[in-house]
């Protein structure tokens, strides 16, 4: 019995065993099968053909670029630099509109500036010797402006001495002219001479009133003249004494980020004023003496005139000379003939030219030479502007403006190699360059051979 019993349960175990493996295997061939019924994915088509879109189909707009990147480079770069361009122009159109509403006070201003350049050295050296500001600058003035009265007073009084045996000696020219005229391969007649003589006169005759008109405005300009000759007086007594103040209170209506740049090129500015101005008077006075001496020895009459006038027209560079030269040429060919007037001619070429090549690169130096494109161009300006005056003043203002500008372009650029150098003693060093500093030769800093250097500023 027990071993029947035993066998059973063996037979029992045997079979659950069996069961449990069949159950597995079916299992696994349902997993089979599942897998093989599912829906594998479709191959994905090696290039994908799109049919072109049919004639009556609209057309697709491509999509717009942004208008500044469509603009091109160089195009936006015009339109930027036009406007500033613009700007400026319209600055520079107000600031001619308040020079010409106010051109008297302008000019007058200018006058005393120029006449300050001279007559500043010589108020520094009665200081020097002792005597008070005060009492230094009323004897510079003083004696300044009696040389300037004299000399106006000597022109006048020659040109009055002189007008009589001047306009007889106009008179024989006049007729010498005329019979050379006569004379000459040109095949001009009495007649024609005539017809000259007397279109003139009728010119004169029809224009009476217009002459009138012009004498009445002649005496606005003679009370104008002696009101700027009064401001100009007035300005330069204050400008000798109190020139120093009147800069520091300049200094303070500039902003205070740009008032270092300004207070540094102001005293280089009125120094390349001031060589500007005591150069041309030393040109001006050698131009005068030898050339005064050559119309002298050739017996054309008012030879003093002539060189004061001379001596005057040279503030005006190259026009003035031309001018000056040309004058002296004609008072020559009317009073003592042709080859009188050649060899004044000869004469004053020869001393520009001395001038031009010698004197003012000798004495004007490098401080404040000038193109002589721009000197044109800024005499041209000068006296559309405000007629002889603006052309005086013109080449100074150039020279000065070329000095400044000079200057603080120097000055930004030490400023910024000077804030590179603190940035760079700012920042903690770096192993090799430790390195570097404590094998290297000991140098002075990068920036500190720049420094060292002199500016344009110190080279006026």
């Amino acid at each position: 019995m027990p071993g029947w019993l035993g066998r059973i349960g063996a037979g029992l175990t045997e079979m659950s065993e069996r069961l449990n493996e069949r159950r597995a295997e079916v299992a696994r061939e349902q997993a089979v099968a599942d897998r093989q019924a599912a829906p594998s994915p479709p191959p994905a088509p090696a290039t994908e053909q799109v049919p072109p879109p049919p004639d009556y189909a609209p057309a697709v707009p491509s999509p717009r670029p942004d208008p500044a990147q469509a603009v091109p480079w160089g195009v936006r770069v015009a339109a930027e630099a036009g406007w500033r361009l613009l700007v400026l122009a319209g600055t520079v159109w107000v600031l001619m509109r308040v020079i010409s509403a106010v051109q008297l006070l302008v000019l007058a201003f200018a006058a005393a500036l120029l006449i300050t350049a001279i007559l500043q050295p010589t108020v520094a050296r009665l200081m020097r010797y002792g005597f008070p500001r005060g009492l230094a600058t009323a004897l510079t003035a003083i004696l300044g402006f009696v040389v300037m009265g004299l000399i106006g007073w000597f022109v006048t009084w020659q040109v009055m001495e002189n007008i009589d045996n001047l306009s007889d000696q106009v008179q024989d020219g006049i007729d010498e002219l005329r019979n050379w005229l006569l004379n000459s391969p040109f095949h001009v007649t009495d007649k024609q001479i005539n017809d000259i003589a007397e279109n003139l006169r009728e010119a004169i005759g029809a224009n009476t009133d217009q002459i009138t008109s012009a004498g009445l405005e002649g005496v606005t300009v003679v009370v104008e003249a002696l009101t700027g000759i009064l401001l100009t007086m007035f300005s330069t007594l204050f400008l000798l004494y109190d020139g120093r103040r009147i800069w520091e209170w300049t200094l303070k209506l500039v902003p205070a980020a740009a008032r270092p740049g300004v207070a540094g090129a102001g005293p280089r500015a009125w120094r390349t004023l001031t060589a500007y101005v005591r150069g041309t008077v030393v040109v001006a006075l050698i131009d005068a003496i030898f050339i005064g001496l050559g119309i002298y020895f050739l017996d054309v009459p008012m030879a003093v005139p002539l060189a004061v006038f001379i001596f005057l027209f040279a503030f005006i560079p190259l026009v003035g000379a031309v001018v000056s030269g040309a004058l002296a040429v004609v008072v020559a060919l009317v009073t003592q003939g042709v080859f009188t007037a050649v060899m004044v001619l000869v004469v004053v070429l020869a001393v520009q030219q001395i001038e031009g090549h010698i004197l003012q690169p000798f004495i004007l130096g490098r401080a404040v030479r000038v193109h002589p494109l721009a000197v044109v161009l800024s005499v041209a300006a000068g006296g559309m502007v405000a007629g002889i005056g603006g052309a005086v003043v013109a080449v100074p203002l150039v020279a000065v403006s070329n000095t400044v500008v000079g200057y603080l372009r120097w000055y930004s650029q030490e400023q910024q190699l000077r804030s590179a150098g603190q940035r760079h003693a700012a920042r903690p060093a770096t192993a090799d360059e430790a390195v570097q500093a404590e094998g290297g030769s000991g140098g002075a800093a990068p920036g500190d051979a720049h420094r060292n250097t002199e500016g344009p500023a110190h080279q006026g």
